[in-house]
């Protein structure tokens, strides 16, 4: 029994000192942690501040500095009745040196334009002449309808492929073309679709209603003949 008892004793001294190894080692290895943590801790700053410095470096911010002079060229002022709006997207594929040698010297891309197309009646063009009261009708000759406005949305308008020649490393205009040709291509467009027509319909059905507001019974449209034309 003595024996026995002598064993047992040994042995929770033994899982004691285990357990206490076991936490004298976690306290350690922390301890040694924080302190390897609060050694590197300039190091790391300092390392994050040059990778910043770097990355500026290599690709740095634009600086934009308007010039301070304004130079108005022109101030006028408009009448126009914007009676219709279209958003248009074009797809435009501009090529150059696409012969034999395209693989070489070409550059190809697919243009991808968002557009605004704007048309309505200039009516700064009306003059005294052009309205007519006759007994309760009122004669009104309207100006031909027309574009006030056909742009490219830049946030919207993107170069969706563009493909180079093996031998073609340099800058070109080709963009820029592209979108010159998008903007007609986005005007002629808004015209194919019956734009002009829907702007002289919107612009009447307007009119008509101001017109009447003003007491006038039955209003009456006429436009220029091509002979009245200047």
């Amino acid at each position: 029994m003595r024996k026995s008892s002598s064993l047992w004793v040994a042995i929770g001294v033994l899982l004691f000192l285990l357990v206490a190894l076991v936490v004298f080692s976690v306290y350690m290895l922390q301890l040694v942690r924080q302190t390897t943590d609060q050694a590197l801790s300039p190091l790391m700053g300092a390392n994050a501040q040059l990778r910043t410095q770097v990355s500026g470096f290599l690709h740095p911010t634009p600086t934009i500095i308007p010039d301070p002079v304004t130079i108005i060229n022109e101030v006028r002022s408009l009448a126009r009745l914007e009676t219709i709006q279209y958003s248009i997207e074009k797809v435009i594929t501009a090529e150059t040196g696409q012969g034999s040698f395209g693989f070489l010297f070409g550059d190809k891309l697919l243009f991808v334009a968002h557009g605004t197309v704007i048309a309505g009646i200039d009516l700064g063009q009306l003059t005294s002449q052009d309205l007519r009261l006759d007994g309760k009708v009122l004669t009104v000759q309207l100006p031909e309808p027309e574009i006030f406005v056909a742009t490219l949305d830049n946030d919207k308008s993107y170069v969706y492929d563009r493909q180079k020649g093996l031998l073609n490393s340099g800058v070109t205009d080709l963009e820029t073309k592209a979108r010159q040709v998008a903007e007609q291509e986005i005007a002629e467009a808004a015209i194919s679709d019956g734009i002009l027509s829907q702007a002289k319909l919107n612009a009447e059905n307007y009119l008509t209603r101001l017109f009447k507001t003003l007491g006038y019974q039955e209003v009456i449209f006429i436009y220029p003949t091509p002979e009245d034309v200047p």
